[in-house]
């Protein structure tokens, strides 16, 4: 941000946005390693914590600091316009998702959930089976088996998309985003105010009751 004149180091995402962030990553790593070297079991396993986990932010996005709830980040095509050309300006000023990072956000949650719950009905037709195989015929299964690997494709690219835009953060616009996740701290321009983070102990009453949802509700079905 060499071109923002003087700046400030502020306040932006909180530590369970944070955490969440980086168990997520590594999950979905040892996710695909384990997919990827057929050890299903732990597969399956991981699958039904990054479940809970995703669970947990979607309600955080809703109760949680600011520039954790989607009502922050979540715009319309307008507001998509206005910052693409305030960008182009070199006016954009914002301390968490902008409005067209929000769709990737948007996509990676969605496709993380649709891989979590299809994972659920999966099976290898050999040893392995999700814990809901059961409840679905066999053709169903098949069926979300085979959406379940087409989607862990598809995530692939939307990483890879993540990543270069990342990338071109640091190197083009100056704007370190894996630093600001890891310390939660962010340069501005002056003026720019940081916000105020809700408390923590939330986020782990509210990860307590996703965790409890998704495997209480396992153990039911």
């Amino acid at each position: 941000m060499s071109h923002m004149g003087k700046t400030t180091e502020v306040k932006v995402w909180d530590l369970p946005i944070r955490v969440f962030h980086w168990s997520l990553a590594i999950l979905v790593g040892v996710l695909w390693v384990s997919g990827k070297w057929g050890k299903l079991d732990i597969h399956m396993l991981l699958g039904v914590w990054v479940l809970a986990l995703l669970l947990f932010r979607l309600a955080w996005g809703v109760v949680g600091s600011p520039t954790a709830r989607f009502s922050q980040f979540v715009r319309g095509p307008g507001a998509i316009r206005d910052y693409l050309a305030a960008a182009r300006a070199g006016t954009a000023r914002s301390i968490g998702h902008n409005p067209l990072g929000a769709l990737s956000v948007l996509a990676l949650l969605g496709l993380l959930l649709a891989q979590s719950a299809s994972g659920l009905f999966t099976t290898d037709d050999i040893v392995t089976d999700g814990p809901l195989v059961h409840a679905v015929t066999s053709k169903t299964a098949a069926l979300l088996s085979s959406v379940h690997r087409m989607g862990s494709k598809l995530l692939l690219g939307l990483i890879a998309v993540h990543l270069a835009a990342v990338v071109f953060y640091k190197w083009v616009k100056k704007d370190d985003l894996v630093r600001a996740m890891i310390t939660g701290t962010k340069l501005v321009p002056q003026g720019v105010q940081g916000i105020r983070f809700a408390n923590s102990w939330l986020a782990v009453v509210l990860f307590a009751v996703a965790a409890g949802l998704v495997w209480g509700g396992l153990k039911m079905l």
